[in-house]
């Protein structure tokens, strides 16, 4: 019986042995596991780990720069509104707000706060929400953010984050830690970096936040939409006492001043950096989508694509600085004047114009629906018919208006704001070297703020005008014909197109010389011209002088019905100046990395179209139309006797204004006219390009006359080439005085062959 019960004993201890053995042996392998799992993670074997170079010297996202050619800075592009400020350069009232509010033990600890980290389990048995990250540990998120995150993976992921404050700790002092947090943490308004969100709420820079300013902006960490001052006042107010009183709690301030400063309002000085301002926001937006497109094909050294939000590139473009604020200033000298004409018009001065039914309220309707306001409106379950009551009641708000500031606070309701603004004049303006062919200047609207529609980029298309007759008139000289030739004004034949002869307009001038055709704009002579040389052969040329609109093969191709941009013309005109040879227009010139090394380079292409001869002949020809043809006010309104050649256009109704012209040295092209084609001048007077766009080239020349530093010459001239062979020359016919009208033709109504 003993030795039974010694035995049971004997069993017993021995199975009590070895459950205490597998215990130590789990918790041997837990360790070992975990031991192995934070080698892992710190190896990069459980998702991405930086380098220790990462880790001591790490990168935000840096913001690329656009700079004009001179080196100037034009602008940045960046992911996030992100700037950067030195220790030194944060006020201590933000570095005392944050210890409070986020880590009060910051000193204390490596990276991970032990005292924190006990209590999660307790506050969650509680059911109460409380952060335990430190600022290293939200450090450590912020500069390498979570991959995607499950249930499974977060363990991994915050285990993760533990090791990278770690990490950070040790190769990095609590000074820089504290700097790279300010700098990466993100504040209301998506704006980024304690300088930038300083500026932005209280227009001042960090080092000169007092402590309820401080107290603001640490709120907002907790939660950047729901405690911006801005938006929500009443709630920013509330946090901001919460945040002064957890600096009297540790000292950071005394009770007085606790007392004090919470019965203050909130402090706001609001000033949000706008992309808007600057020069050239145009010009800046079309690099942006260039560079971009260019970056889909270049690597970095890793195999990633770059990135002009992150990687601080440097991009170098062919704006002249001098030359960009010329063609600014003189969109805005003319336009402010011929606004008040345009709206000065019947129809326009009195709103009449929105009461026709028909296409005007289509436009209105279609600019309602497109609108923010009615999408948000719509978005909340309302009618239609609700939604329209809504919007026809007058509110509060900002529109463009031609004064110094560019817009006027007033009453209206949105409807009338669509109204309104619909109704202002837009202009597009590009100067460029035509024998380079860098883009000097590029003015794609009025204001960026309010019109962000770019009028030269070239997927811009205006019907052109008579600006595509030298091309057409080119063309003839290239193969034949002569400038003091004749050519027939009557109405022309097309019958594959019309059963009658088409008549647009000049019949009664009778056989000129082709070179007063071109002067005089004469419509059928044009169209005589193209009926010699052939539709399909003409269609082909624009095509190889850079035009990649469609244009179709119809008769009022020679009118210039087609719609095309105005970088497209600009580039079509470069032989003219430059001796037969077409240049085709760029404005990037290289692209280097955050390094200075070039990852990309840019040049002009060029081939030759037309003969030295026949490009001679057309710069005679067209100095002939502002000499004493349509462009002539060029010189007897704008006395500009510097030597000039160029064309105006005008199309149908008015309702588009070109002018292209140039110098020996400088190509630049003007169009104005309103974004809907259905609101114009009512009279050629006012409407036509050598009234309406002309002028813009005019103001600009003259300020490029001015400055010496642009490097053009007022007296230069153009140059024959060696052994030019002409017709006899009419002195009398370029002559300034010669009495020249500069009234345009339009070109007649069809504009594709389905039209005849």
């Amino acid at each position: 019986m003993k030795k039974q019960k010694k035995d049971i004993k004997e069993i017993k201890a021995r199975k009590t042995r070895r459950r205490i053995l597998r215990v130590w042996v789990l918790f041997v392998l837990l360790v070992i596991s975990f031991a192995l799992l934070i080698v892992g993670i710190e190896n990069g074997m459980v998702g991405y780990m930086p380098s220790l170079a990462e880790l001591e010297n790490p990168q935000n996202a840096v913001s690329s720069e656009v700079l004009a050619a001179d080196g100037t800075l034009l602008g940045r592009y960046y992911v996030q509104d992100r700037s950067n400020s030195k220790f030194h350069e944060i006020s201590p009232n933000i570095i005392n707000a944050l210890l409070a509010t986020e880590d009060v033990r910051f000193y204390d600890h490596a990276g991970i706060d032990p005292v924190a980290t006990i209590a999660i389990p307790f506050y969650v048995l509680m059911q109460k929400k409380r952060g335990s990250s430190t600022i290293t540990q939200q450090l450590a998120k912020n500069l390498f953010p979570r991959e995607k995150k499950s249930m499974l993976t977060l363990p991994f992921m915050k285990l993760k984050e533990w090791v990278l404050a770690v990490k950070l700790e040790r190769n990095l002092t609590k000074r820089e830690i504290l700097t790279l947090y300010l700098n990466t943490v993100p504040f209301s308004d998506n704006v980024y970096g304690i300088k930038n969100a300083s500026l932005t709420f209280f227009s001042k820079t960090p080092d000169k936040v007092s402590i309820d300013e401080a107290a603001v902006l640490v709120g907002m960490l907790k939660g950047n939409t729901i405690y911006n001052p801005r938006t929500h006042p009443k709630r920013a107010l509330g946090r901001r006492n919460d945040v002064l009183g957890q600096m009297v709690k540790y000292n950071y301030i005394t009770d007085a001043q606790y007392e004090t400063l919470k019965a203050q309002p909130t402090p706001l000085d609001y000033h949000k950096i706008d992309y808007h301002d600057g020069l050239a926001p145009y010009f800046r937006q079309i690099v942006e989508q260039t560079v971009k497109d260019v970056c889909k094909k270049l690597k970095k050294p890793d195999g990633t694509h770059y990135d002009i939000y992150k990687d601080g590139l440097k991009i170098y473009t062919t704006i002249d600085m001098r030359m960009q604020r010329y063609g600014e200033a003189a969109v805005e000298e003319h336009l402010t004047t011929l606004q008040h004409q345009f709206l000065a018009q019947p129809g326009y001065v009195d709103g009449k114009v929105w009461a026709r039914k028909g296409a005007t309220q289509n436009i209105l309707m279609t600019a309602i629906k497109s609108s923010d306001r009615y999408q948000m409106l719509r978005g909340q379950d309302m009618t239609e018919e609700d939604v329209l009551k809504e919007m026809a009641k007058p509110i509060k708000m900002k529109v463009f208006a031609w004064n110094k500031s560019r817009y006027k606070d007033t009453v209206m309701s949105p409807i009338d704001s669509i109204k309104y603004m619909k109704l202002f004049l837009q202009a597009g303006f590009m100067a460029m070297d035509p024998f380079t062919g860098e883009v000097k200047a590029w003015v794609g609207g009025i204001d960026h703020r309010f019109f962000m529609y770019d009028h030269v980029n070239v997927n811009t298309k205006r019907q052109v005008g008579s600006t595509i007759k030298p091309l057409l008139y080119s063309f003839a000289i290239d193969n034949g014909f002569s400038p003091c030739g004749i050519v027939s004004t009557h109405p022309q034949e097309f019958p594959e197109f019309l059963d009658h002869p088409y008549d647009a307009g000049g019949g009664d001038d009778g056989d000129i010389p082709m070179k007063t055709a071109l002067a005089k704009s004469i419509n059928n002579a044009a169209l005589y011209i193209l009926k010699q040389v052939g539709i399909e052969p003409f269609v082909d040329f624009a095509q190889k002088c850079g035009i990649t609109s469609r244009l179709d093969p119809v008769p009022a191709i020679a009118l210039g019905a087609a719609d095309i941009s105005l970088f497209e013309m600009l580039g079509a005109y470069t032989m003219f100046p430059n001796g037969g040879m077409h240049t085709e227009p760029f404005f990037l010139t290289k692209i280097e990395d955050k390094n200075g090394m070039l990852i990309r380079s840019f040049a002009a292409k060029q081939k030759e179209l037309i003969n030295r001869n026949t490009a001679f002949k057309m710069v005679k020809m067209m100095r002939g139309v502002v000499n004493g043809g349509t462009g002539s006010r060029l010189r007897y309104r704008y006395k500009i006797f510097n030597d000039a050649a160029g064309k105006t256009g005008t199309t149908n109704n008015q309702a588009d204004a070109w002018f292209i012209g140039y110098t020996p040295q400088l190509l630049a092209g003007v169009w104005v006219g309103c974004d809907d084609r259905i609101f114009r001048f009512r009279t050629e007077k006012l409407g036509q390009g050598a009234a309406a766009a002309l002028p813009i080239w005019a103001h600009f020349m003259k300020r490029v006359y001015a400055d010496p530093a642009t490097g053009i010459n007022p007296e230069q001239k153009f140059v024959a080439p060696e052994g030019f062979d002409d017709c006899e020359a009419d002195p009398s016919f370029y002559d300034v005085t010669s009495g020249q009208t500069d009234a345009d033709e339009k070109p007649a109504p069809p504009t594709t062959r389905d039209d005849y």
